[in-house]
Parts: structure tokens; C-alpha cells; sequence
């Protein structure tokens, strides 16, 4: 018995070490602070991310890999393997929004090709299609003016009731009406039971509170503003929100 637990033992020390190792070789990379678009507002104050910035450090080719890992593209979690890997600041993947997310992505393409991507266009005067060249510098974040309890949670009214809202949530792409309020509805009046939240969803939410505060939530979203003006074939500008790639990690 006692030479089994010498052997774990020793096992766990090797692994201890290695971990130590790679973690002081990480760190004589270079870094850089990053903001969040949401400035932080929208976790709860003790959470690391209400800080509204994050450590992240160079990409290396070893994390290069992750990005053509079958795997983690197959699962989807690529993306949350890349920020775990690169971070320094230690932080859940799972609790950081998706609108902090994508421009995280952002910031993790300019460290790592440079802030010139090229894109295609359309024209909206002639409907061809153009080549242009979006510098990733100049985007800004969107201007965020709700005020968040110290949960991170935002109030809403309807004309009968008070709902509580968060915005760190993964992902709301491709959400119906009811899927979307389940995922981002916390607390409706004085509940905040999954039970009395799903009541609310199903028989008393109506159709039109409904839309109307998913259109209050999506117009007061955080995020980067990807809408870039571009110059038209003619020489006049256009605005649009420019398309990101498969080929957005690589050059």
C-alpha cells in the first residue's frame, strides 16, 4: 500500500511541477491589459470581471493549435479554450457574456496577426461586391448607460410587473421568445425561483411586453460597434457592419 501511495504521490508532485513550470514560462511572455466592452457593469461587484479589464498575454504557436483542435471546434468550446489559455487574470470562461466574448476575439486578433483584416463589401449604391481593409484599432466600444445592482442585474418594467435581467449570459443566437426570457430573466417582482419565472414566461408574459423588452435588451446590449465606414466604388462612403470570417484567426 505504501508504495502505491508513493507512486501517486510522486505522480502528483511531477504534475505539480509541470504545471509550476509552464506557468513561469507563460509568464515571461509578453501581456497586455485588455477592457471588456461592457467596462465590467454587468457582473457582480465581487466578480474579478466587474473590474472591466483582463490580463491577456501573446498568443504562441502552441495556442495556435487550440484554434484547429476537431475537437474543441466540433464541441464548440474553441473559443473558450483560446481566452482560458491566453488569460492571466483567472476568471470562469462560463461567466463571461458573449458581448465581452466576441470583443475579447477582437483584441486577441490584433495581438496576434495585427489590427488589418480584409473583408468584402457590398456596395450598397452599385451591389458589387468590394474588397476593403477594416483596421481593428479604431473600433469602439458601444456607449453602456444602464446602472446594474450589485448582482449585475438590471430592472425592467412592464405595465404590470418588475423583472430583473443580466446580460453575462453565453450566448442568445438563434433563442426563441421564451428560451431567450429563460436564459436572461432573473427575477420576476419579488421571485427568483426557475418555477415562478416559468410561469411568468408561459401564461402571463404577454406578446408585446415580450418584444418589447427584447428589443429594450438587444438596443442596450454592450459590445463593440462593428458598423466601420467604408469608402464606395464611386469615392463616396458607405456604412456597414463588416463580416468576420473563418479566416479571422490567420493571415
Amino acid at each position: 500500500m505504501s508504495k502505491m501511495t508513493d507512486r501517486i504521490s510522486t505522480s502528483q508532485q511531477a504534475e505539480i511541477a509541470r504545471a509550476e513550470y509552464e506557468k513561469q514560462q507563460r509568464s515571461t511572455l509578453p501581456s497586455i491589459i485588455v477592457p471588456l466592452a461592457s467596462a465590467g457593469k454587468i457582473y457582480p461587484k465581487d466578480h474579478v470581471l466587474s473590474e472591466g479589464k483582463i490580463e491577456m498575454r501573446y498568443m504562441t504557436a502552441y495556442d495556435e493549435d487550440i484554434l484547429t483542435n476537431i475537437s474543441y471546434i466540433r464541441e464548440g468550446v474553441m473559443i473558450d479554450k483560446l481566452i482560458q489559455s491566453i488569460s492571466l487574470t483567472k476568471f470562469n470562461v462560463a461567466d463571461l457574456s458573449s458581448y465581452d466574448k466576441d470583443s475579447l476575439l477582437i483584441y486577441i486578433r490584433i495581438l496576434s496577426y495585427g489590427a488589418e483584416y480584409d473583408v468584402t463589401v457590398t456596395d450598397p449604391e452599385t451591389g458589387k461586391e468590394l474588397q476593403r481593409t477594416v483596421n481593428l484599432d479604431k473600433l469602439k466600444a458601444k456607449p453602456f448607460l444602464l446602472a446594474a445592482d450589485d448582482r449585475g442585474e438590471f430592472e425592467y418594467k412592464t405595465s404590470t410587473d418588475t423583472l430583473k435581467f443580466k446580460y453575462n449570459v453565453t450566448d442568445i443566437t438563434d433563442k426563441s421568445p421564451s428560451e431567450f426570457s429563460k436564459l436572461v430573466i432573473t427575477q420576476v417582482n419579488e421571485s427568483r425561483t426557475s418555477d415562478t419565472i416559468d410561469q411568468y414566461i408561459r401564461y402571463k408574459f404577454m406578446a408585446k411586453d415580450s418584444r418589447n423588452f427584447r428589443k429594450y435588451y438587444v438596443d442596450n446590449a454592450p459590445g463593440l460597434d462593428m458598423n466601420v465606414e467604408f469608402e464606395g466604388e464611386s469615392g463616396g462612403t458607405f456604412t456597414a457592419r463588416f463580416p468576420i470570417g473563418t479566416d479571422f484567426f490567420w493571415i
